[in-house]
């Protein structure tokens, strides 16, 4: 097994490699506006770290959100045409999912919060790293106070908004290191992962004029 990981639904253009026991490189830069022009070379740059051509990966992971429109389709037409051209199988994963498997929380429960923009959080609630207990969600944060108040939490989102988190942990963005951790975990265990479709939660924030205006002569 080799499985290139990838994801770009947070501000980090985050890459890695991962051969079934462990990940054997990976990449990470913080850029919200530069998803688009940052994650091939940073797919050249772990295949060089590890030595490999990438003709080696036998499976493809990328990060499905939540997360922001324009940021999100570039890992997943990425990993969509990586996929066709190498001929393997690509896995979508859960971007929050990913973040709450790397967090360094001993005990759930927990939430997992990243910033969604509009003065919004795309949030989850975990039993523990590996076990979701809500479906992701777009909300204000003030309005989930109450179904949140006294979990830690983990994320950009929470960092955003401490009134609603008061207790914050690492990691703040996405890593793709942990997403292809837990995709060889699953996997390992005969586990089926979802399609590489994105999880949007709300509509893209370009919308086409509804009332076109004439400005051809009659």
């Amino acid at each position: 097994m080799l499985l290139l990981a990838l994801d770009t639904a947070t501000p980090a253009v985050t890459v890695a490699l991962h051969d079934g026991g462990d990940v054997i490189a990976s990449s990470s830069q913080v850029d919200a506006r530069r998803h688009g022009e940052l994650l091939l070379p940073a797919v050249d740059r772990v295949l060089a770290e590890a030595g490999l051509r990438l003709d080696a990966v036998t499976g493809i992971v990328v990060g499905v959100g939540p997360g922001p429109y324009t940021g999100l389709r570039v890992g997943l037409m990425t990993a969509d045409t990586f996929g066709l051209a190498l001929g393997v199988p690509v896995h979508g994963v859960c971007t929050l999912d990913g973040l709450a498997y790397a967090a360094d929380i001993e005990e759930g429960p927990f939430v997992v919060a990243t910033d969604a923009r509009r003065k919004e959080v795309y949030w989850a609630t975990y039993a523990d790293s590996r076990t979701r207990l809500t479906d992701p969600a777009v909300d204000r944060p003030a309005d989930i106070a109450e179904r949140v108040a006294g979990l830690p939490a983990v994320g950009a989102g929470a960092l955003l908004y401490p009134d609603t988190f008061p207790s914050a942990h690492e990691p703040e963005h996405a890593s793709a290191a942990a997403l292809a951790a837990l995709a060889a975990e699953r996997l390992a265990a005969g586990e089926e992962l979802p399609a590489p479709r994105p999880m949007y939660l709300r509509r893209p924030d370009a919308q086409v004029p509804k009332n076109y205006k004439v400005v051809t002569p009659k």
